[in-house]
């Protein structure tokens, strides 16, 4: 996890993702998006309608790659798009490989205020960069997804007034969820 946000520059490569793709992946991911489909938990019947085993539904692909960019970007990144494209099937006993480049990095307007706490009543201005992510993901036959991801990298102070020190504070943003789902 890289929280250090002016470290990230466009054109920075994210560190590859690895991640087994098990029966148990497959079948868990299709029940917990509802995706009762049978090529996603029944072997016979995918290979009935031509598939060589079940194989990973889009939207446990989808979260994987929310994932990889959360894992990397931290606690307080808010994914703001996923715009994903599937390609060859995740099939039970490979590996997704996930890999990311950074293509842009937007500085917004001023958000949220941070409040300075006990050093006075001085509020600095806090601006959410978001930063879009062209993201990969290969297995064992070919490139299974292709996508962008644009996410928030909110707290980037902009000023700070008597008293306030440098720093990133913790706005939400236009938009944020601030909803706290503990772990």
């Amino acid at each position: 996890m890289t929280s250090d946000r002016a470290a990230h520059r466009v054109g920075d490569e994210l560190p590859p993702l690895e991640i087994p793709v098990t029966r148990t992946l497959i079948v868990a991911g299709a029940i917990a998006s509802r995706d009762y489909q049978d090529v996603h938990h029944d072997a016979e019947l995918a290979r009935e309608k031509g598939s060589p085993d079940i194989f990973m539904n889009i939207l446990t692909t989808n979260g994987l790659v929310g994932r990889y960019i959360t894992d990397h970007f931290g606690p307080t990144a808010v994914l703001r798009k996923v715009a994903i494209r599937l390609g060859t099937p995740n099939y039970p006993g490979d590996v997704l490989r996930l890999t990311g480049r950074i293509t842009a990095l937007d500085a917004g307007d001023p958000g949220d205020s941070e409040d300075a706490g006990d050093a006075g009543d001085v509020e600095r201005p806090v601006r959410e960069t978001e930063a879009t992510v062209a993201v990969t993901g290969d297995n064992g036959i070919g490139r299974h997804v292709t996508g962008t991801v644009t996410v928030a990298l909110a707290g980037t102070s902009t000023s700070t007034g008597a008293g306030a020190g440098a720093g990133t504070g913790t706005s939400t943003g236009a938009g944020a969820s601030t909803k706290e789902t503990g772990a």
